[in-house]
């Protein structure tokens, strides 16, 4: 499944990796696709990659996600907001975002 947070989706998709003697590895890319309003209003260009049709999208449980992590429903959906305004405020500035998840 993806998830939308409003500017963009998360997604899992389906990828292939080049392994020893040439070898093709089936793997799952982790990504997140900008969604296209975001794109126009901060005339940010990026490679066109597109989520599989049947790809169920759904919105962040920030209850479950709280349940997780211990931390209260309003605390993770706090956090979430902070991180897309200062996402909203490097695209503002053309600065480079990079996010990396352990």
């Amino acid at each position: 499944q993806a998830v939308d947070i409003g500017i963009g989706r998360f997604a899992v998709v389906p990828a292939e990796a080049t392994v020893a003697e040439g070898k093709v590895l089936p793997v799952e890319r982790p990504m997140f696709i900008l969604s296209k309003t975001v794109k126009m209003f901060y005339n940010v260009e990026s490679e066109e990659t597109n989520i599989p049709d049947e790809t169920p999208i759904v919105q962040p449980d920030f209850e479950e996600i709280a349940a997780h992590t211990h931390f209260r429903h309003e605390i993770v959906e706090q956090c979430v907001q902070e991180m897309l305004h200062c996402f909203a405020g490097a695209l503002r500035d053309s600065k480079e975002v990079e996010f990396s998840f352990r």
